[in-house]
Formats: C-alpha cells, sequence, structure tokens
C-alpha cells in the first residue's frame, strides 16, 4: 500500500506564490510516474503536471512558465511550486502516483483559493 499526504494550500492573492508538498509512505519502491491534478468546482478534474522517476516533465499548457513540478526521491516527496497565481488556479489540488499504467493512488486534497 501505498499513502500520499498533501500540504501546502491556502488562501494567497493574484501574482502570489504557493508550493504544495505530497509525502508518500508505505511501498514507496512501488511508485513510478507522479503528478499534481486540480478541481475547480463544478468542473473535471484536469491534470496539471506530471515528473517521472527520471525526472522528465510535462505541463498543462496554462500553467507552463509559472508552475515548476518536482520530485526529491531521497525524503519520498512530490513538489509543486506556484508561481504568478491566477484567480482561475483556484481548486482542489490532488497528488497522484501511478504504480502501473493502469493504476495509482490519491492523495486526499488541498484547498488552494487565489483571491484578492
Amino acid at each position: 500500500q501505498v499513502q500520499l499526504v498533501e500540504s501546502g494550500g491556502g488562501l494567497v492573492q493574484p501574482g502570489g506564490s504557493l508550493r504544495l508538498s505530497c509525502a508518500a509512505s508505505g511501498r514507496v519502491f512501488s511508485i513510478n510516474d507522479m503528478g499534481w491534478y486540480r478541481q475547480a468546482p463544478g468542473k473535471q478534474r484536469e491534470l496539471v503536471a506530471t515528473i517521472t522517476s527520471a525526472g522528465n516533465t510535462n505541463y498543462v499548457d496554462s500553467v507552463k512558465g509559472r508552475f515548476t513540478i518536482s520530485r526529491d526521491n531521497a525524503k519520498n516527496t512530490l513538489y509543486l511550486q506556484m508561481n504568478s497565481l491566477k484567480p482561475e488556479d483556484t481548486a482542489v489540488y490532488y497528488c497522484h502516483a501511478w504504480l502501473t499504467l493502469t493504476t495509482g493512488v490519491w492523495g486526499q486534497g488541498t484547498q488552494v483559493t487565489v483571491s484578492s
């Protein structure tokens, strides 16, 4: 079993920054790629960024140049540095770990609210 716990969400003004963390525990050796998703009220959950076990990254176009995904394998922790935040970034952010091509584990989510 793998458990994921997110932290770092909160309320921030437009243009501000936040760093989300996702701590993994349990059978962490079974984790392959990891990613961050988000779900805004009334919208479907969308993939924000992914990172492979080798450190290769991908981002949805709306966050390119503003968000940075990273992982510290020694600490079993995934990060999402979010800069130049916009109101449309407001959502619950979820950490996800792929265990196989078709199975994975979700964190419980952390709320990010961008508002003045």
